[in-house]
C-alpha cells in the first residue's frame, strides 16, 4: 500500500525547480525524445481522436516529439504552454508553419493559453518529476481537459540513477538528485486530482558513457540536481577530480569497462470523467416541482 504523498516532494528544492523549468534549452534533451517517442507508440492503443491537444513544455518534452503526435492527429489544434514568456517564443518560432503554408490553411499550433475544458487530451513528456507541486499540475491538466478527454505523460522514476546514488552515498556526499516518486503514487494522485482509470506503465533503460567526462557532459544537458541538500556552493577542479573518480567506479565489466546508469521511466495514462454529483443527506424539493411530479405520475 504507497503511503499518501504530499503536495511537494520533501526533497526538492522549489527554487531550483522553477530556475530548472526556465532553462533555455538549447535543442530538447535526447532522452526526452525517445521517451516522447516510445510515449506516441501507445497513442495507437487510445480510440479517441482529439480535435485539440495541449502539449506542455514541448521545448524540453521533445520538438520532434511535438512533430510525431502532430503527425498523427494532422487536423487537431495544439496549444503549446511553455512557462515563460521567451520559451514561449522560441516554441512559436520552432513549431508554427511558415507563413506561406498559413496562407492555404489556419495554422494548427496556437500559443494561447487554452481554456478550460478545451481540449481532448493533455501531451506532458519529462515533466512532472521536475515539478514542484505536482498535484497542483495535475489539476491544472485535469481543468484543461474536456469530460473523456485523457493525459498521456512520461517521468523519471525512483530508480533513476540508482548507481550514482549508491556511489554518493559510499563517498559520504549529498544524494545525486531529489527523490522521484513511485508509478502507484502517480496513480494515486491522479485520482486525488479527479482523473479515472489510471493506467501506469514503467521500463528501466541502461544508458552507457565511455568516460566520467561524457558522463558529466550528458547529466548537464539532461537535467540539475534538484535536492534541497545538494553542494551549495561553486566547486573547483578538486571536486571535479573527485567526481570523475566516483564516477569511474560505475565502470562494469559485462559492457566493456563503459560507465553504466540506469533511467527508469513512468508513463501514465488516465481519463477526465463526468463529475460526480454532489450527495447530500437531506433534500429539497419545492412544492411547485412535487405538484408536477405528481400530475406527470397521474398521466402516466
Amino acid at each position: 500500500m504507497s503511503e499518501l504523498v504530499t503536495d511537494s516532494p520533501p526533497t526538492l528544492d522549489p527554487i531550483a525547480s522553477a530556475r530548472w523549468a526556465q532553462w533555455p534549452h538549447a535543442q530538447s534533451p535526447w532522452l526526452n525524445e525517445e521517451v516522447g517517442r516510445r510515449m506516441a507508440d501507445r497513442l495507437q492503443w487510445i480510440r479517441l481522436e482529439p480535435q485539440r491537444w495541449v502539449d506542455w513544455a514541448p521545448l524540453s518534452g521533445g520538438l520532434q516529439t511535438h512533430r510525431t503526435v502532430q503527425a498523427r492527429y494532422p487536423k487537431a489544434l495544439c496549444d503549446v504552454v511553455e512557462s515563460t514568456a521567451a520559451l514561449a517564443a522560441r516554441a512559436k518560432k520552432e513549431l508554427q508553419a511558415p507563413w506561406w503554408q498559413r496562407l492555404a490553411r489556419s495554422d494548427v499550433v496556437s500559443m494561447d493559453q487554452p481554456e478550460s475544458g478545451a481540449a481532448e487530451m493533455v501531451w506532458a513528456n519529462m515533466a512532472l518529476h521536475t515539478a514542484a507541486d505536482p498535484q497542483a499540475l495535475l489539476r491544472q491538466w485535469h481543468d484543461m481537459l474536456a469530460v473523456d478527454g485523457f493525459l498521456m505523460f512520461s517521468c523519471l522514476g525512483p530508480d533513476t540513477l540508482r548507481e550514482l546514488h549508491a556511489a554518493y552515498y559510499k563517498a559520504g556526499w549529498p544524494p545525486a538528485s531529489h527523490a522521484f516518486t513511485d508509478m502507484h503514487d502517480w496513480g494515486d494522485m491522479l485520482v486525488q486530482a479527479g482523473f479515472a482509470e489510471p493506467v501506469m506503465d514503467m521500463e528501466r533503460i541502461t544508458l552507457t558513457y565511455d568516460s566520467p567526462a561524457s558522463l558529466i557532459a550528458e547529466c548537464r544537458v539532461l537535467g540539475r540536481n534538484l535536492h534541497r541538500g545538494r553542494f551549495a556552493n561553486l566547486r573547483g577542479r578538486t571536486w571535479r577530480a573527485q567526481l570523475e573518480q566516483i564516477l569511474s567506479t560505475l565502470a562494469q565489466p559485462s559492457q566493456d569497462g563503459r560507465l553504466v546508469v540506469t533511467v527508469e521511466v513512468i508513463y501514465g495514462h488516465a481519463l477526465k470523467p463526468l463529475p460526480r454529483a454532489k450527495m447530500s443527506s437531506e433534500s429539497t424539493v419545492t412544492l411547485q416541482a412535487m405538484r408536477s411530479l405528481l400530475n406527470q405520475s397521474k398521466r402516466g
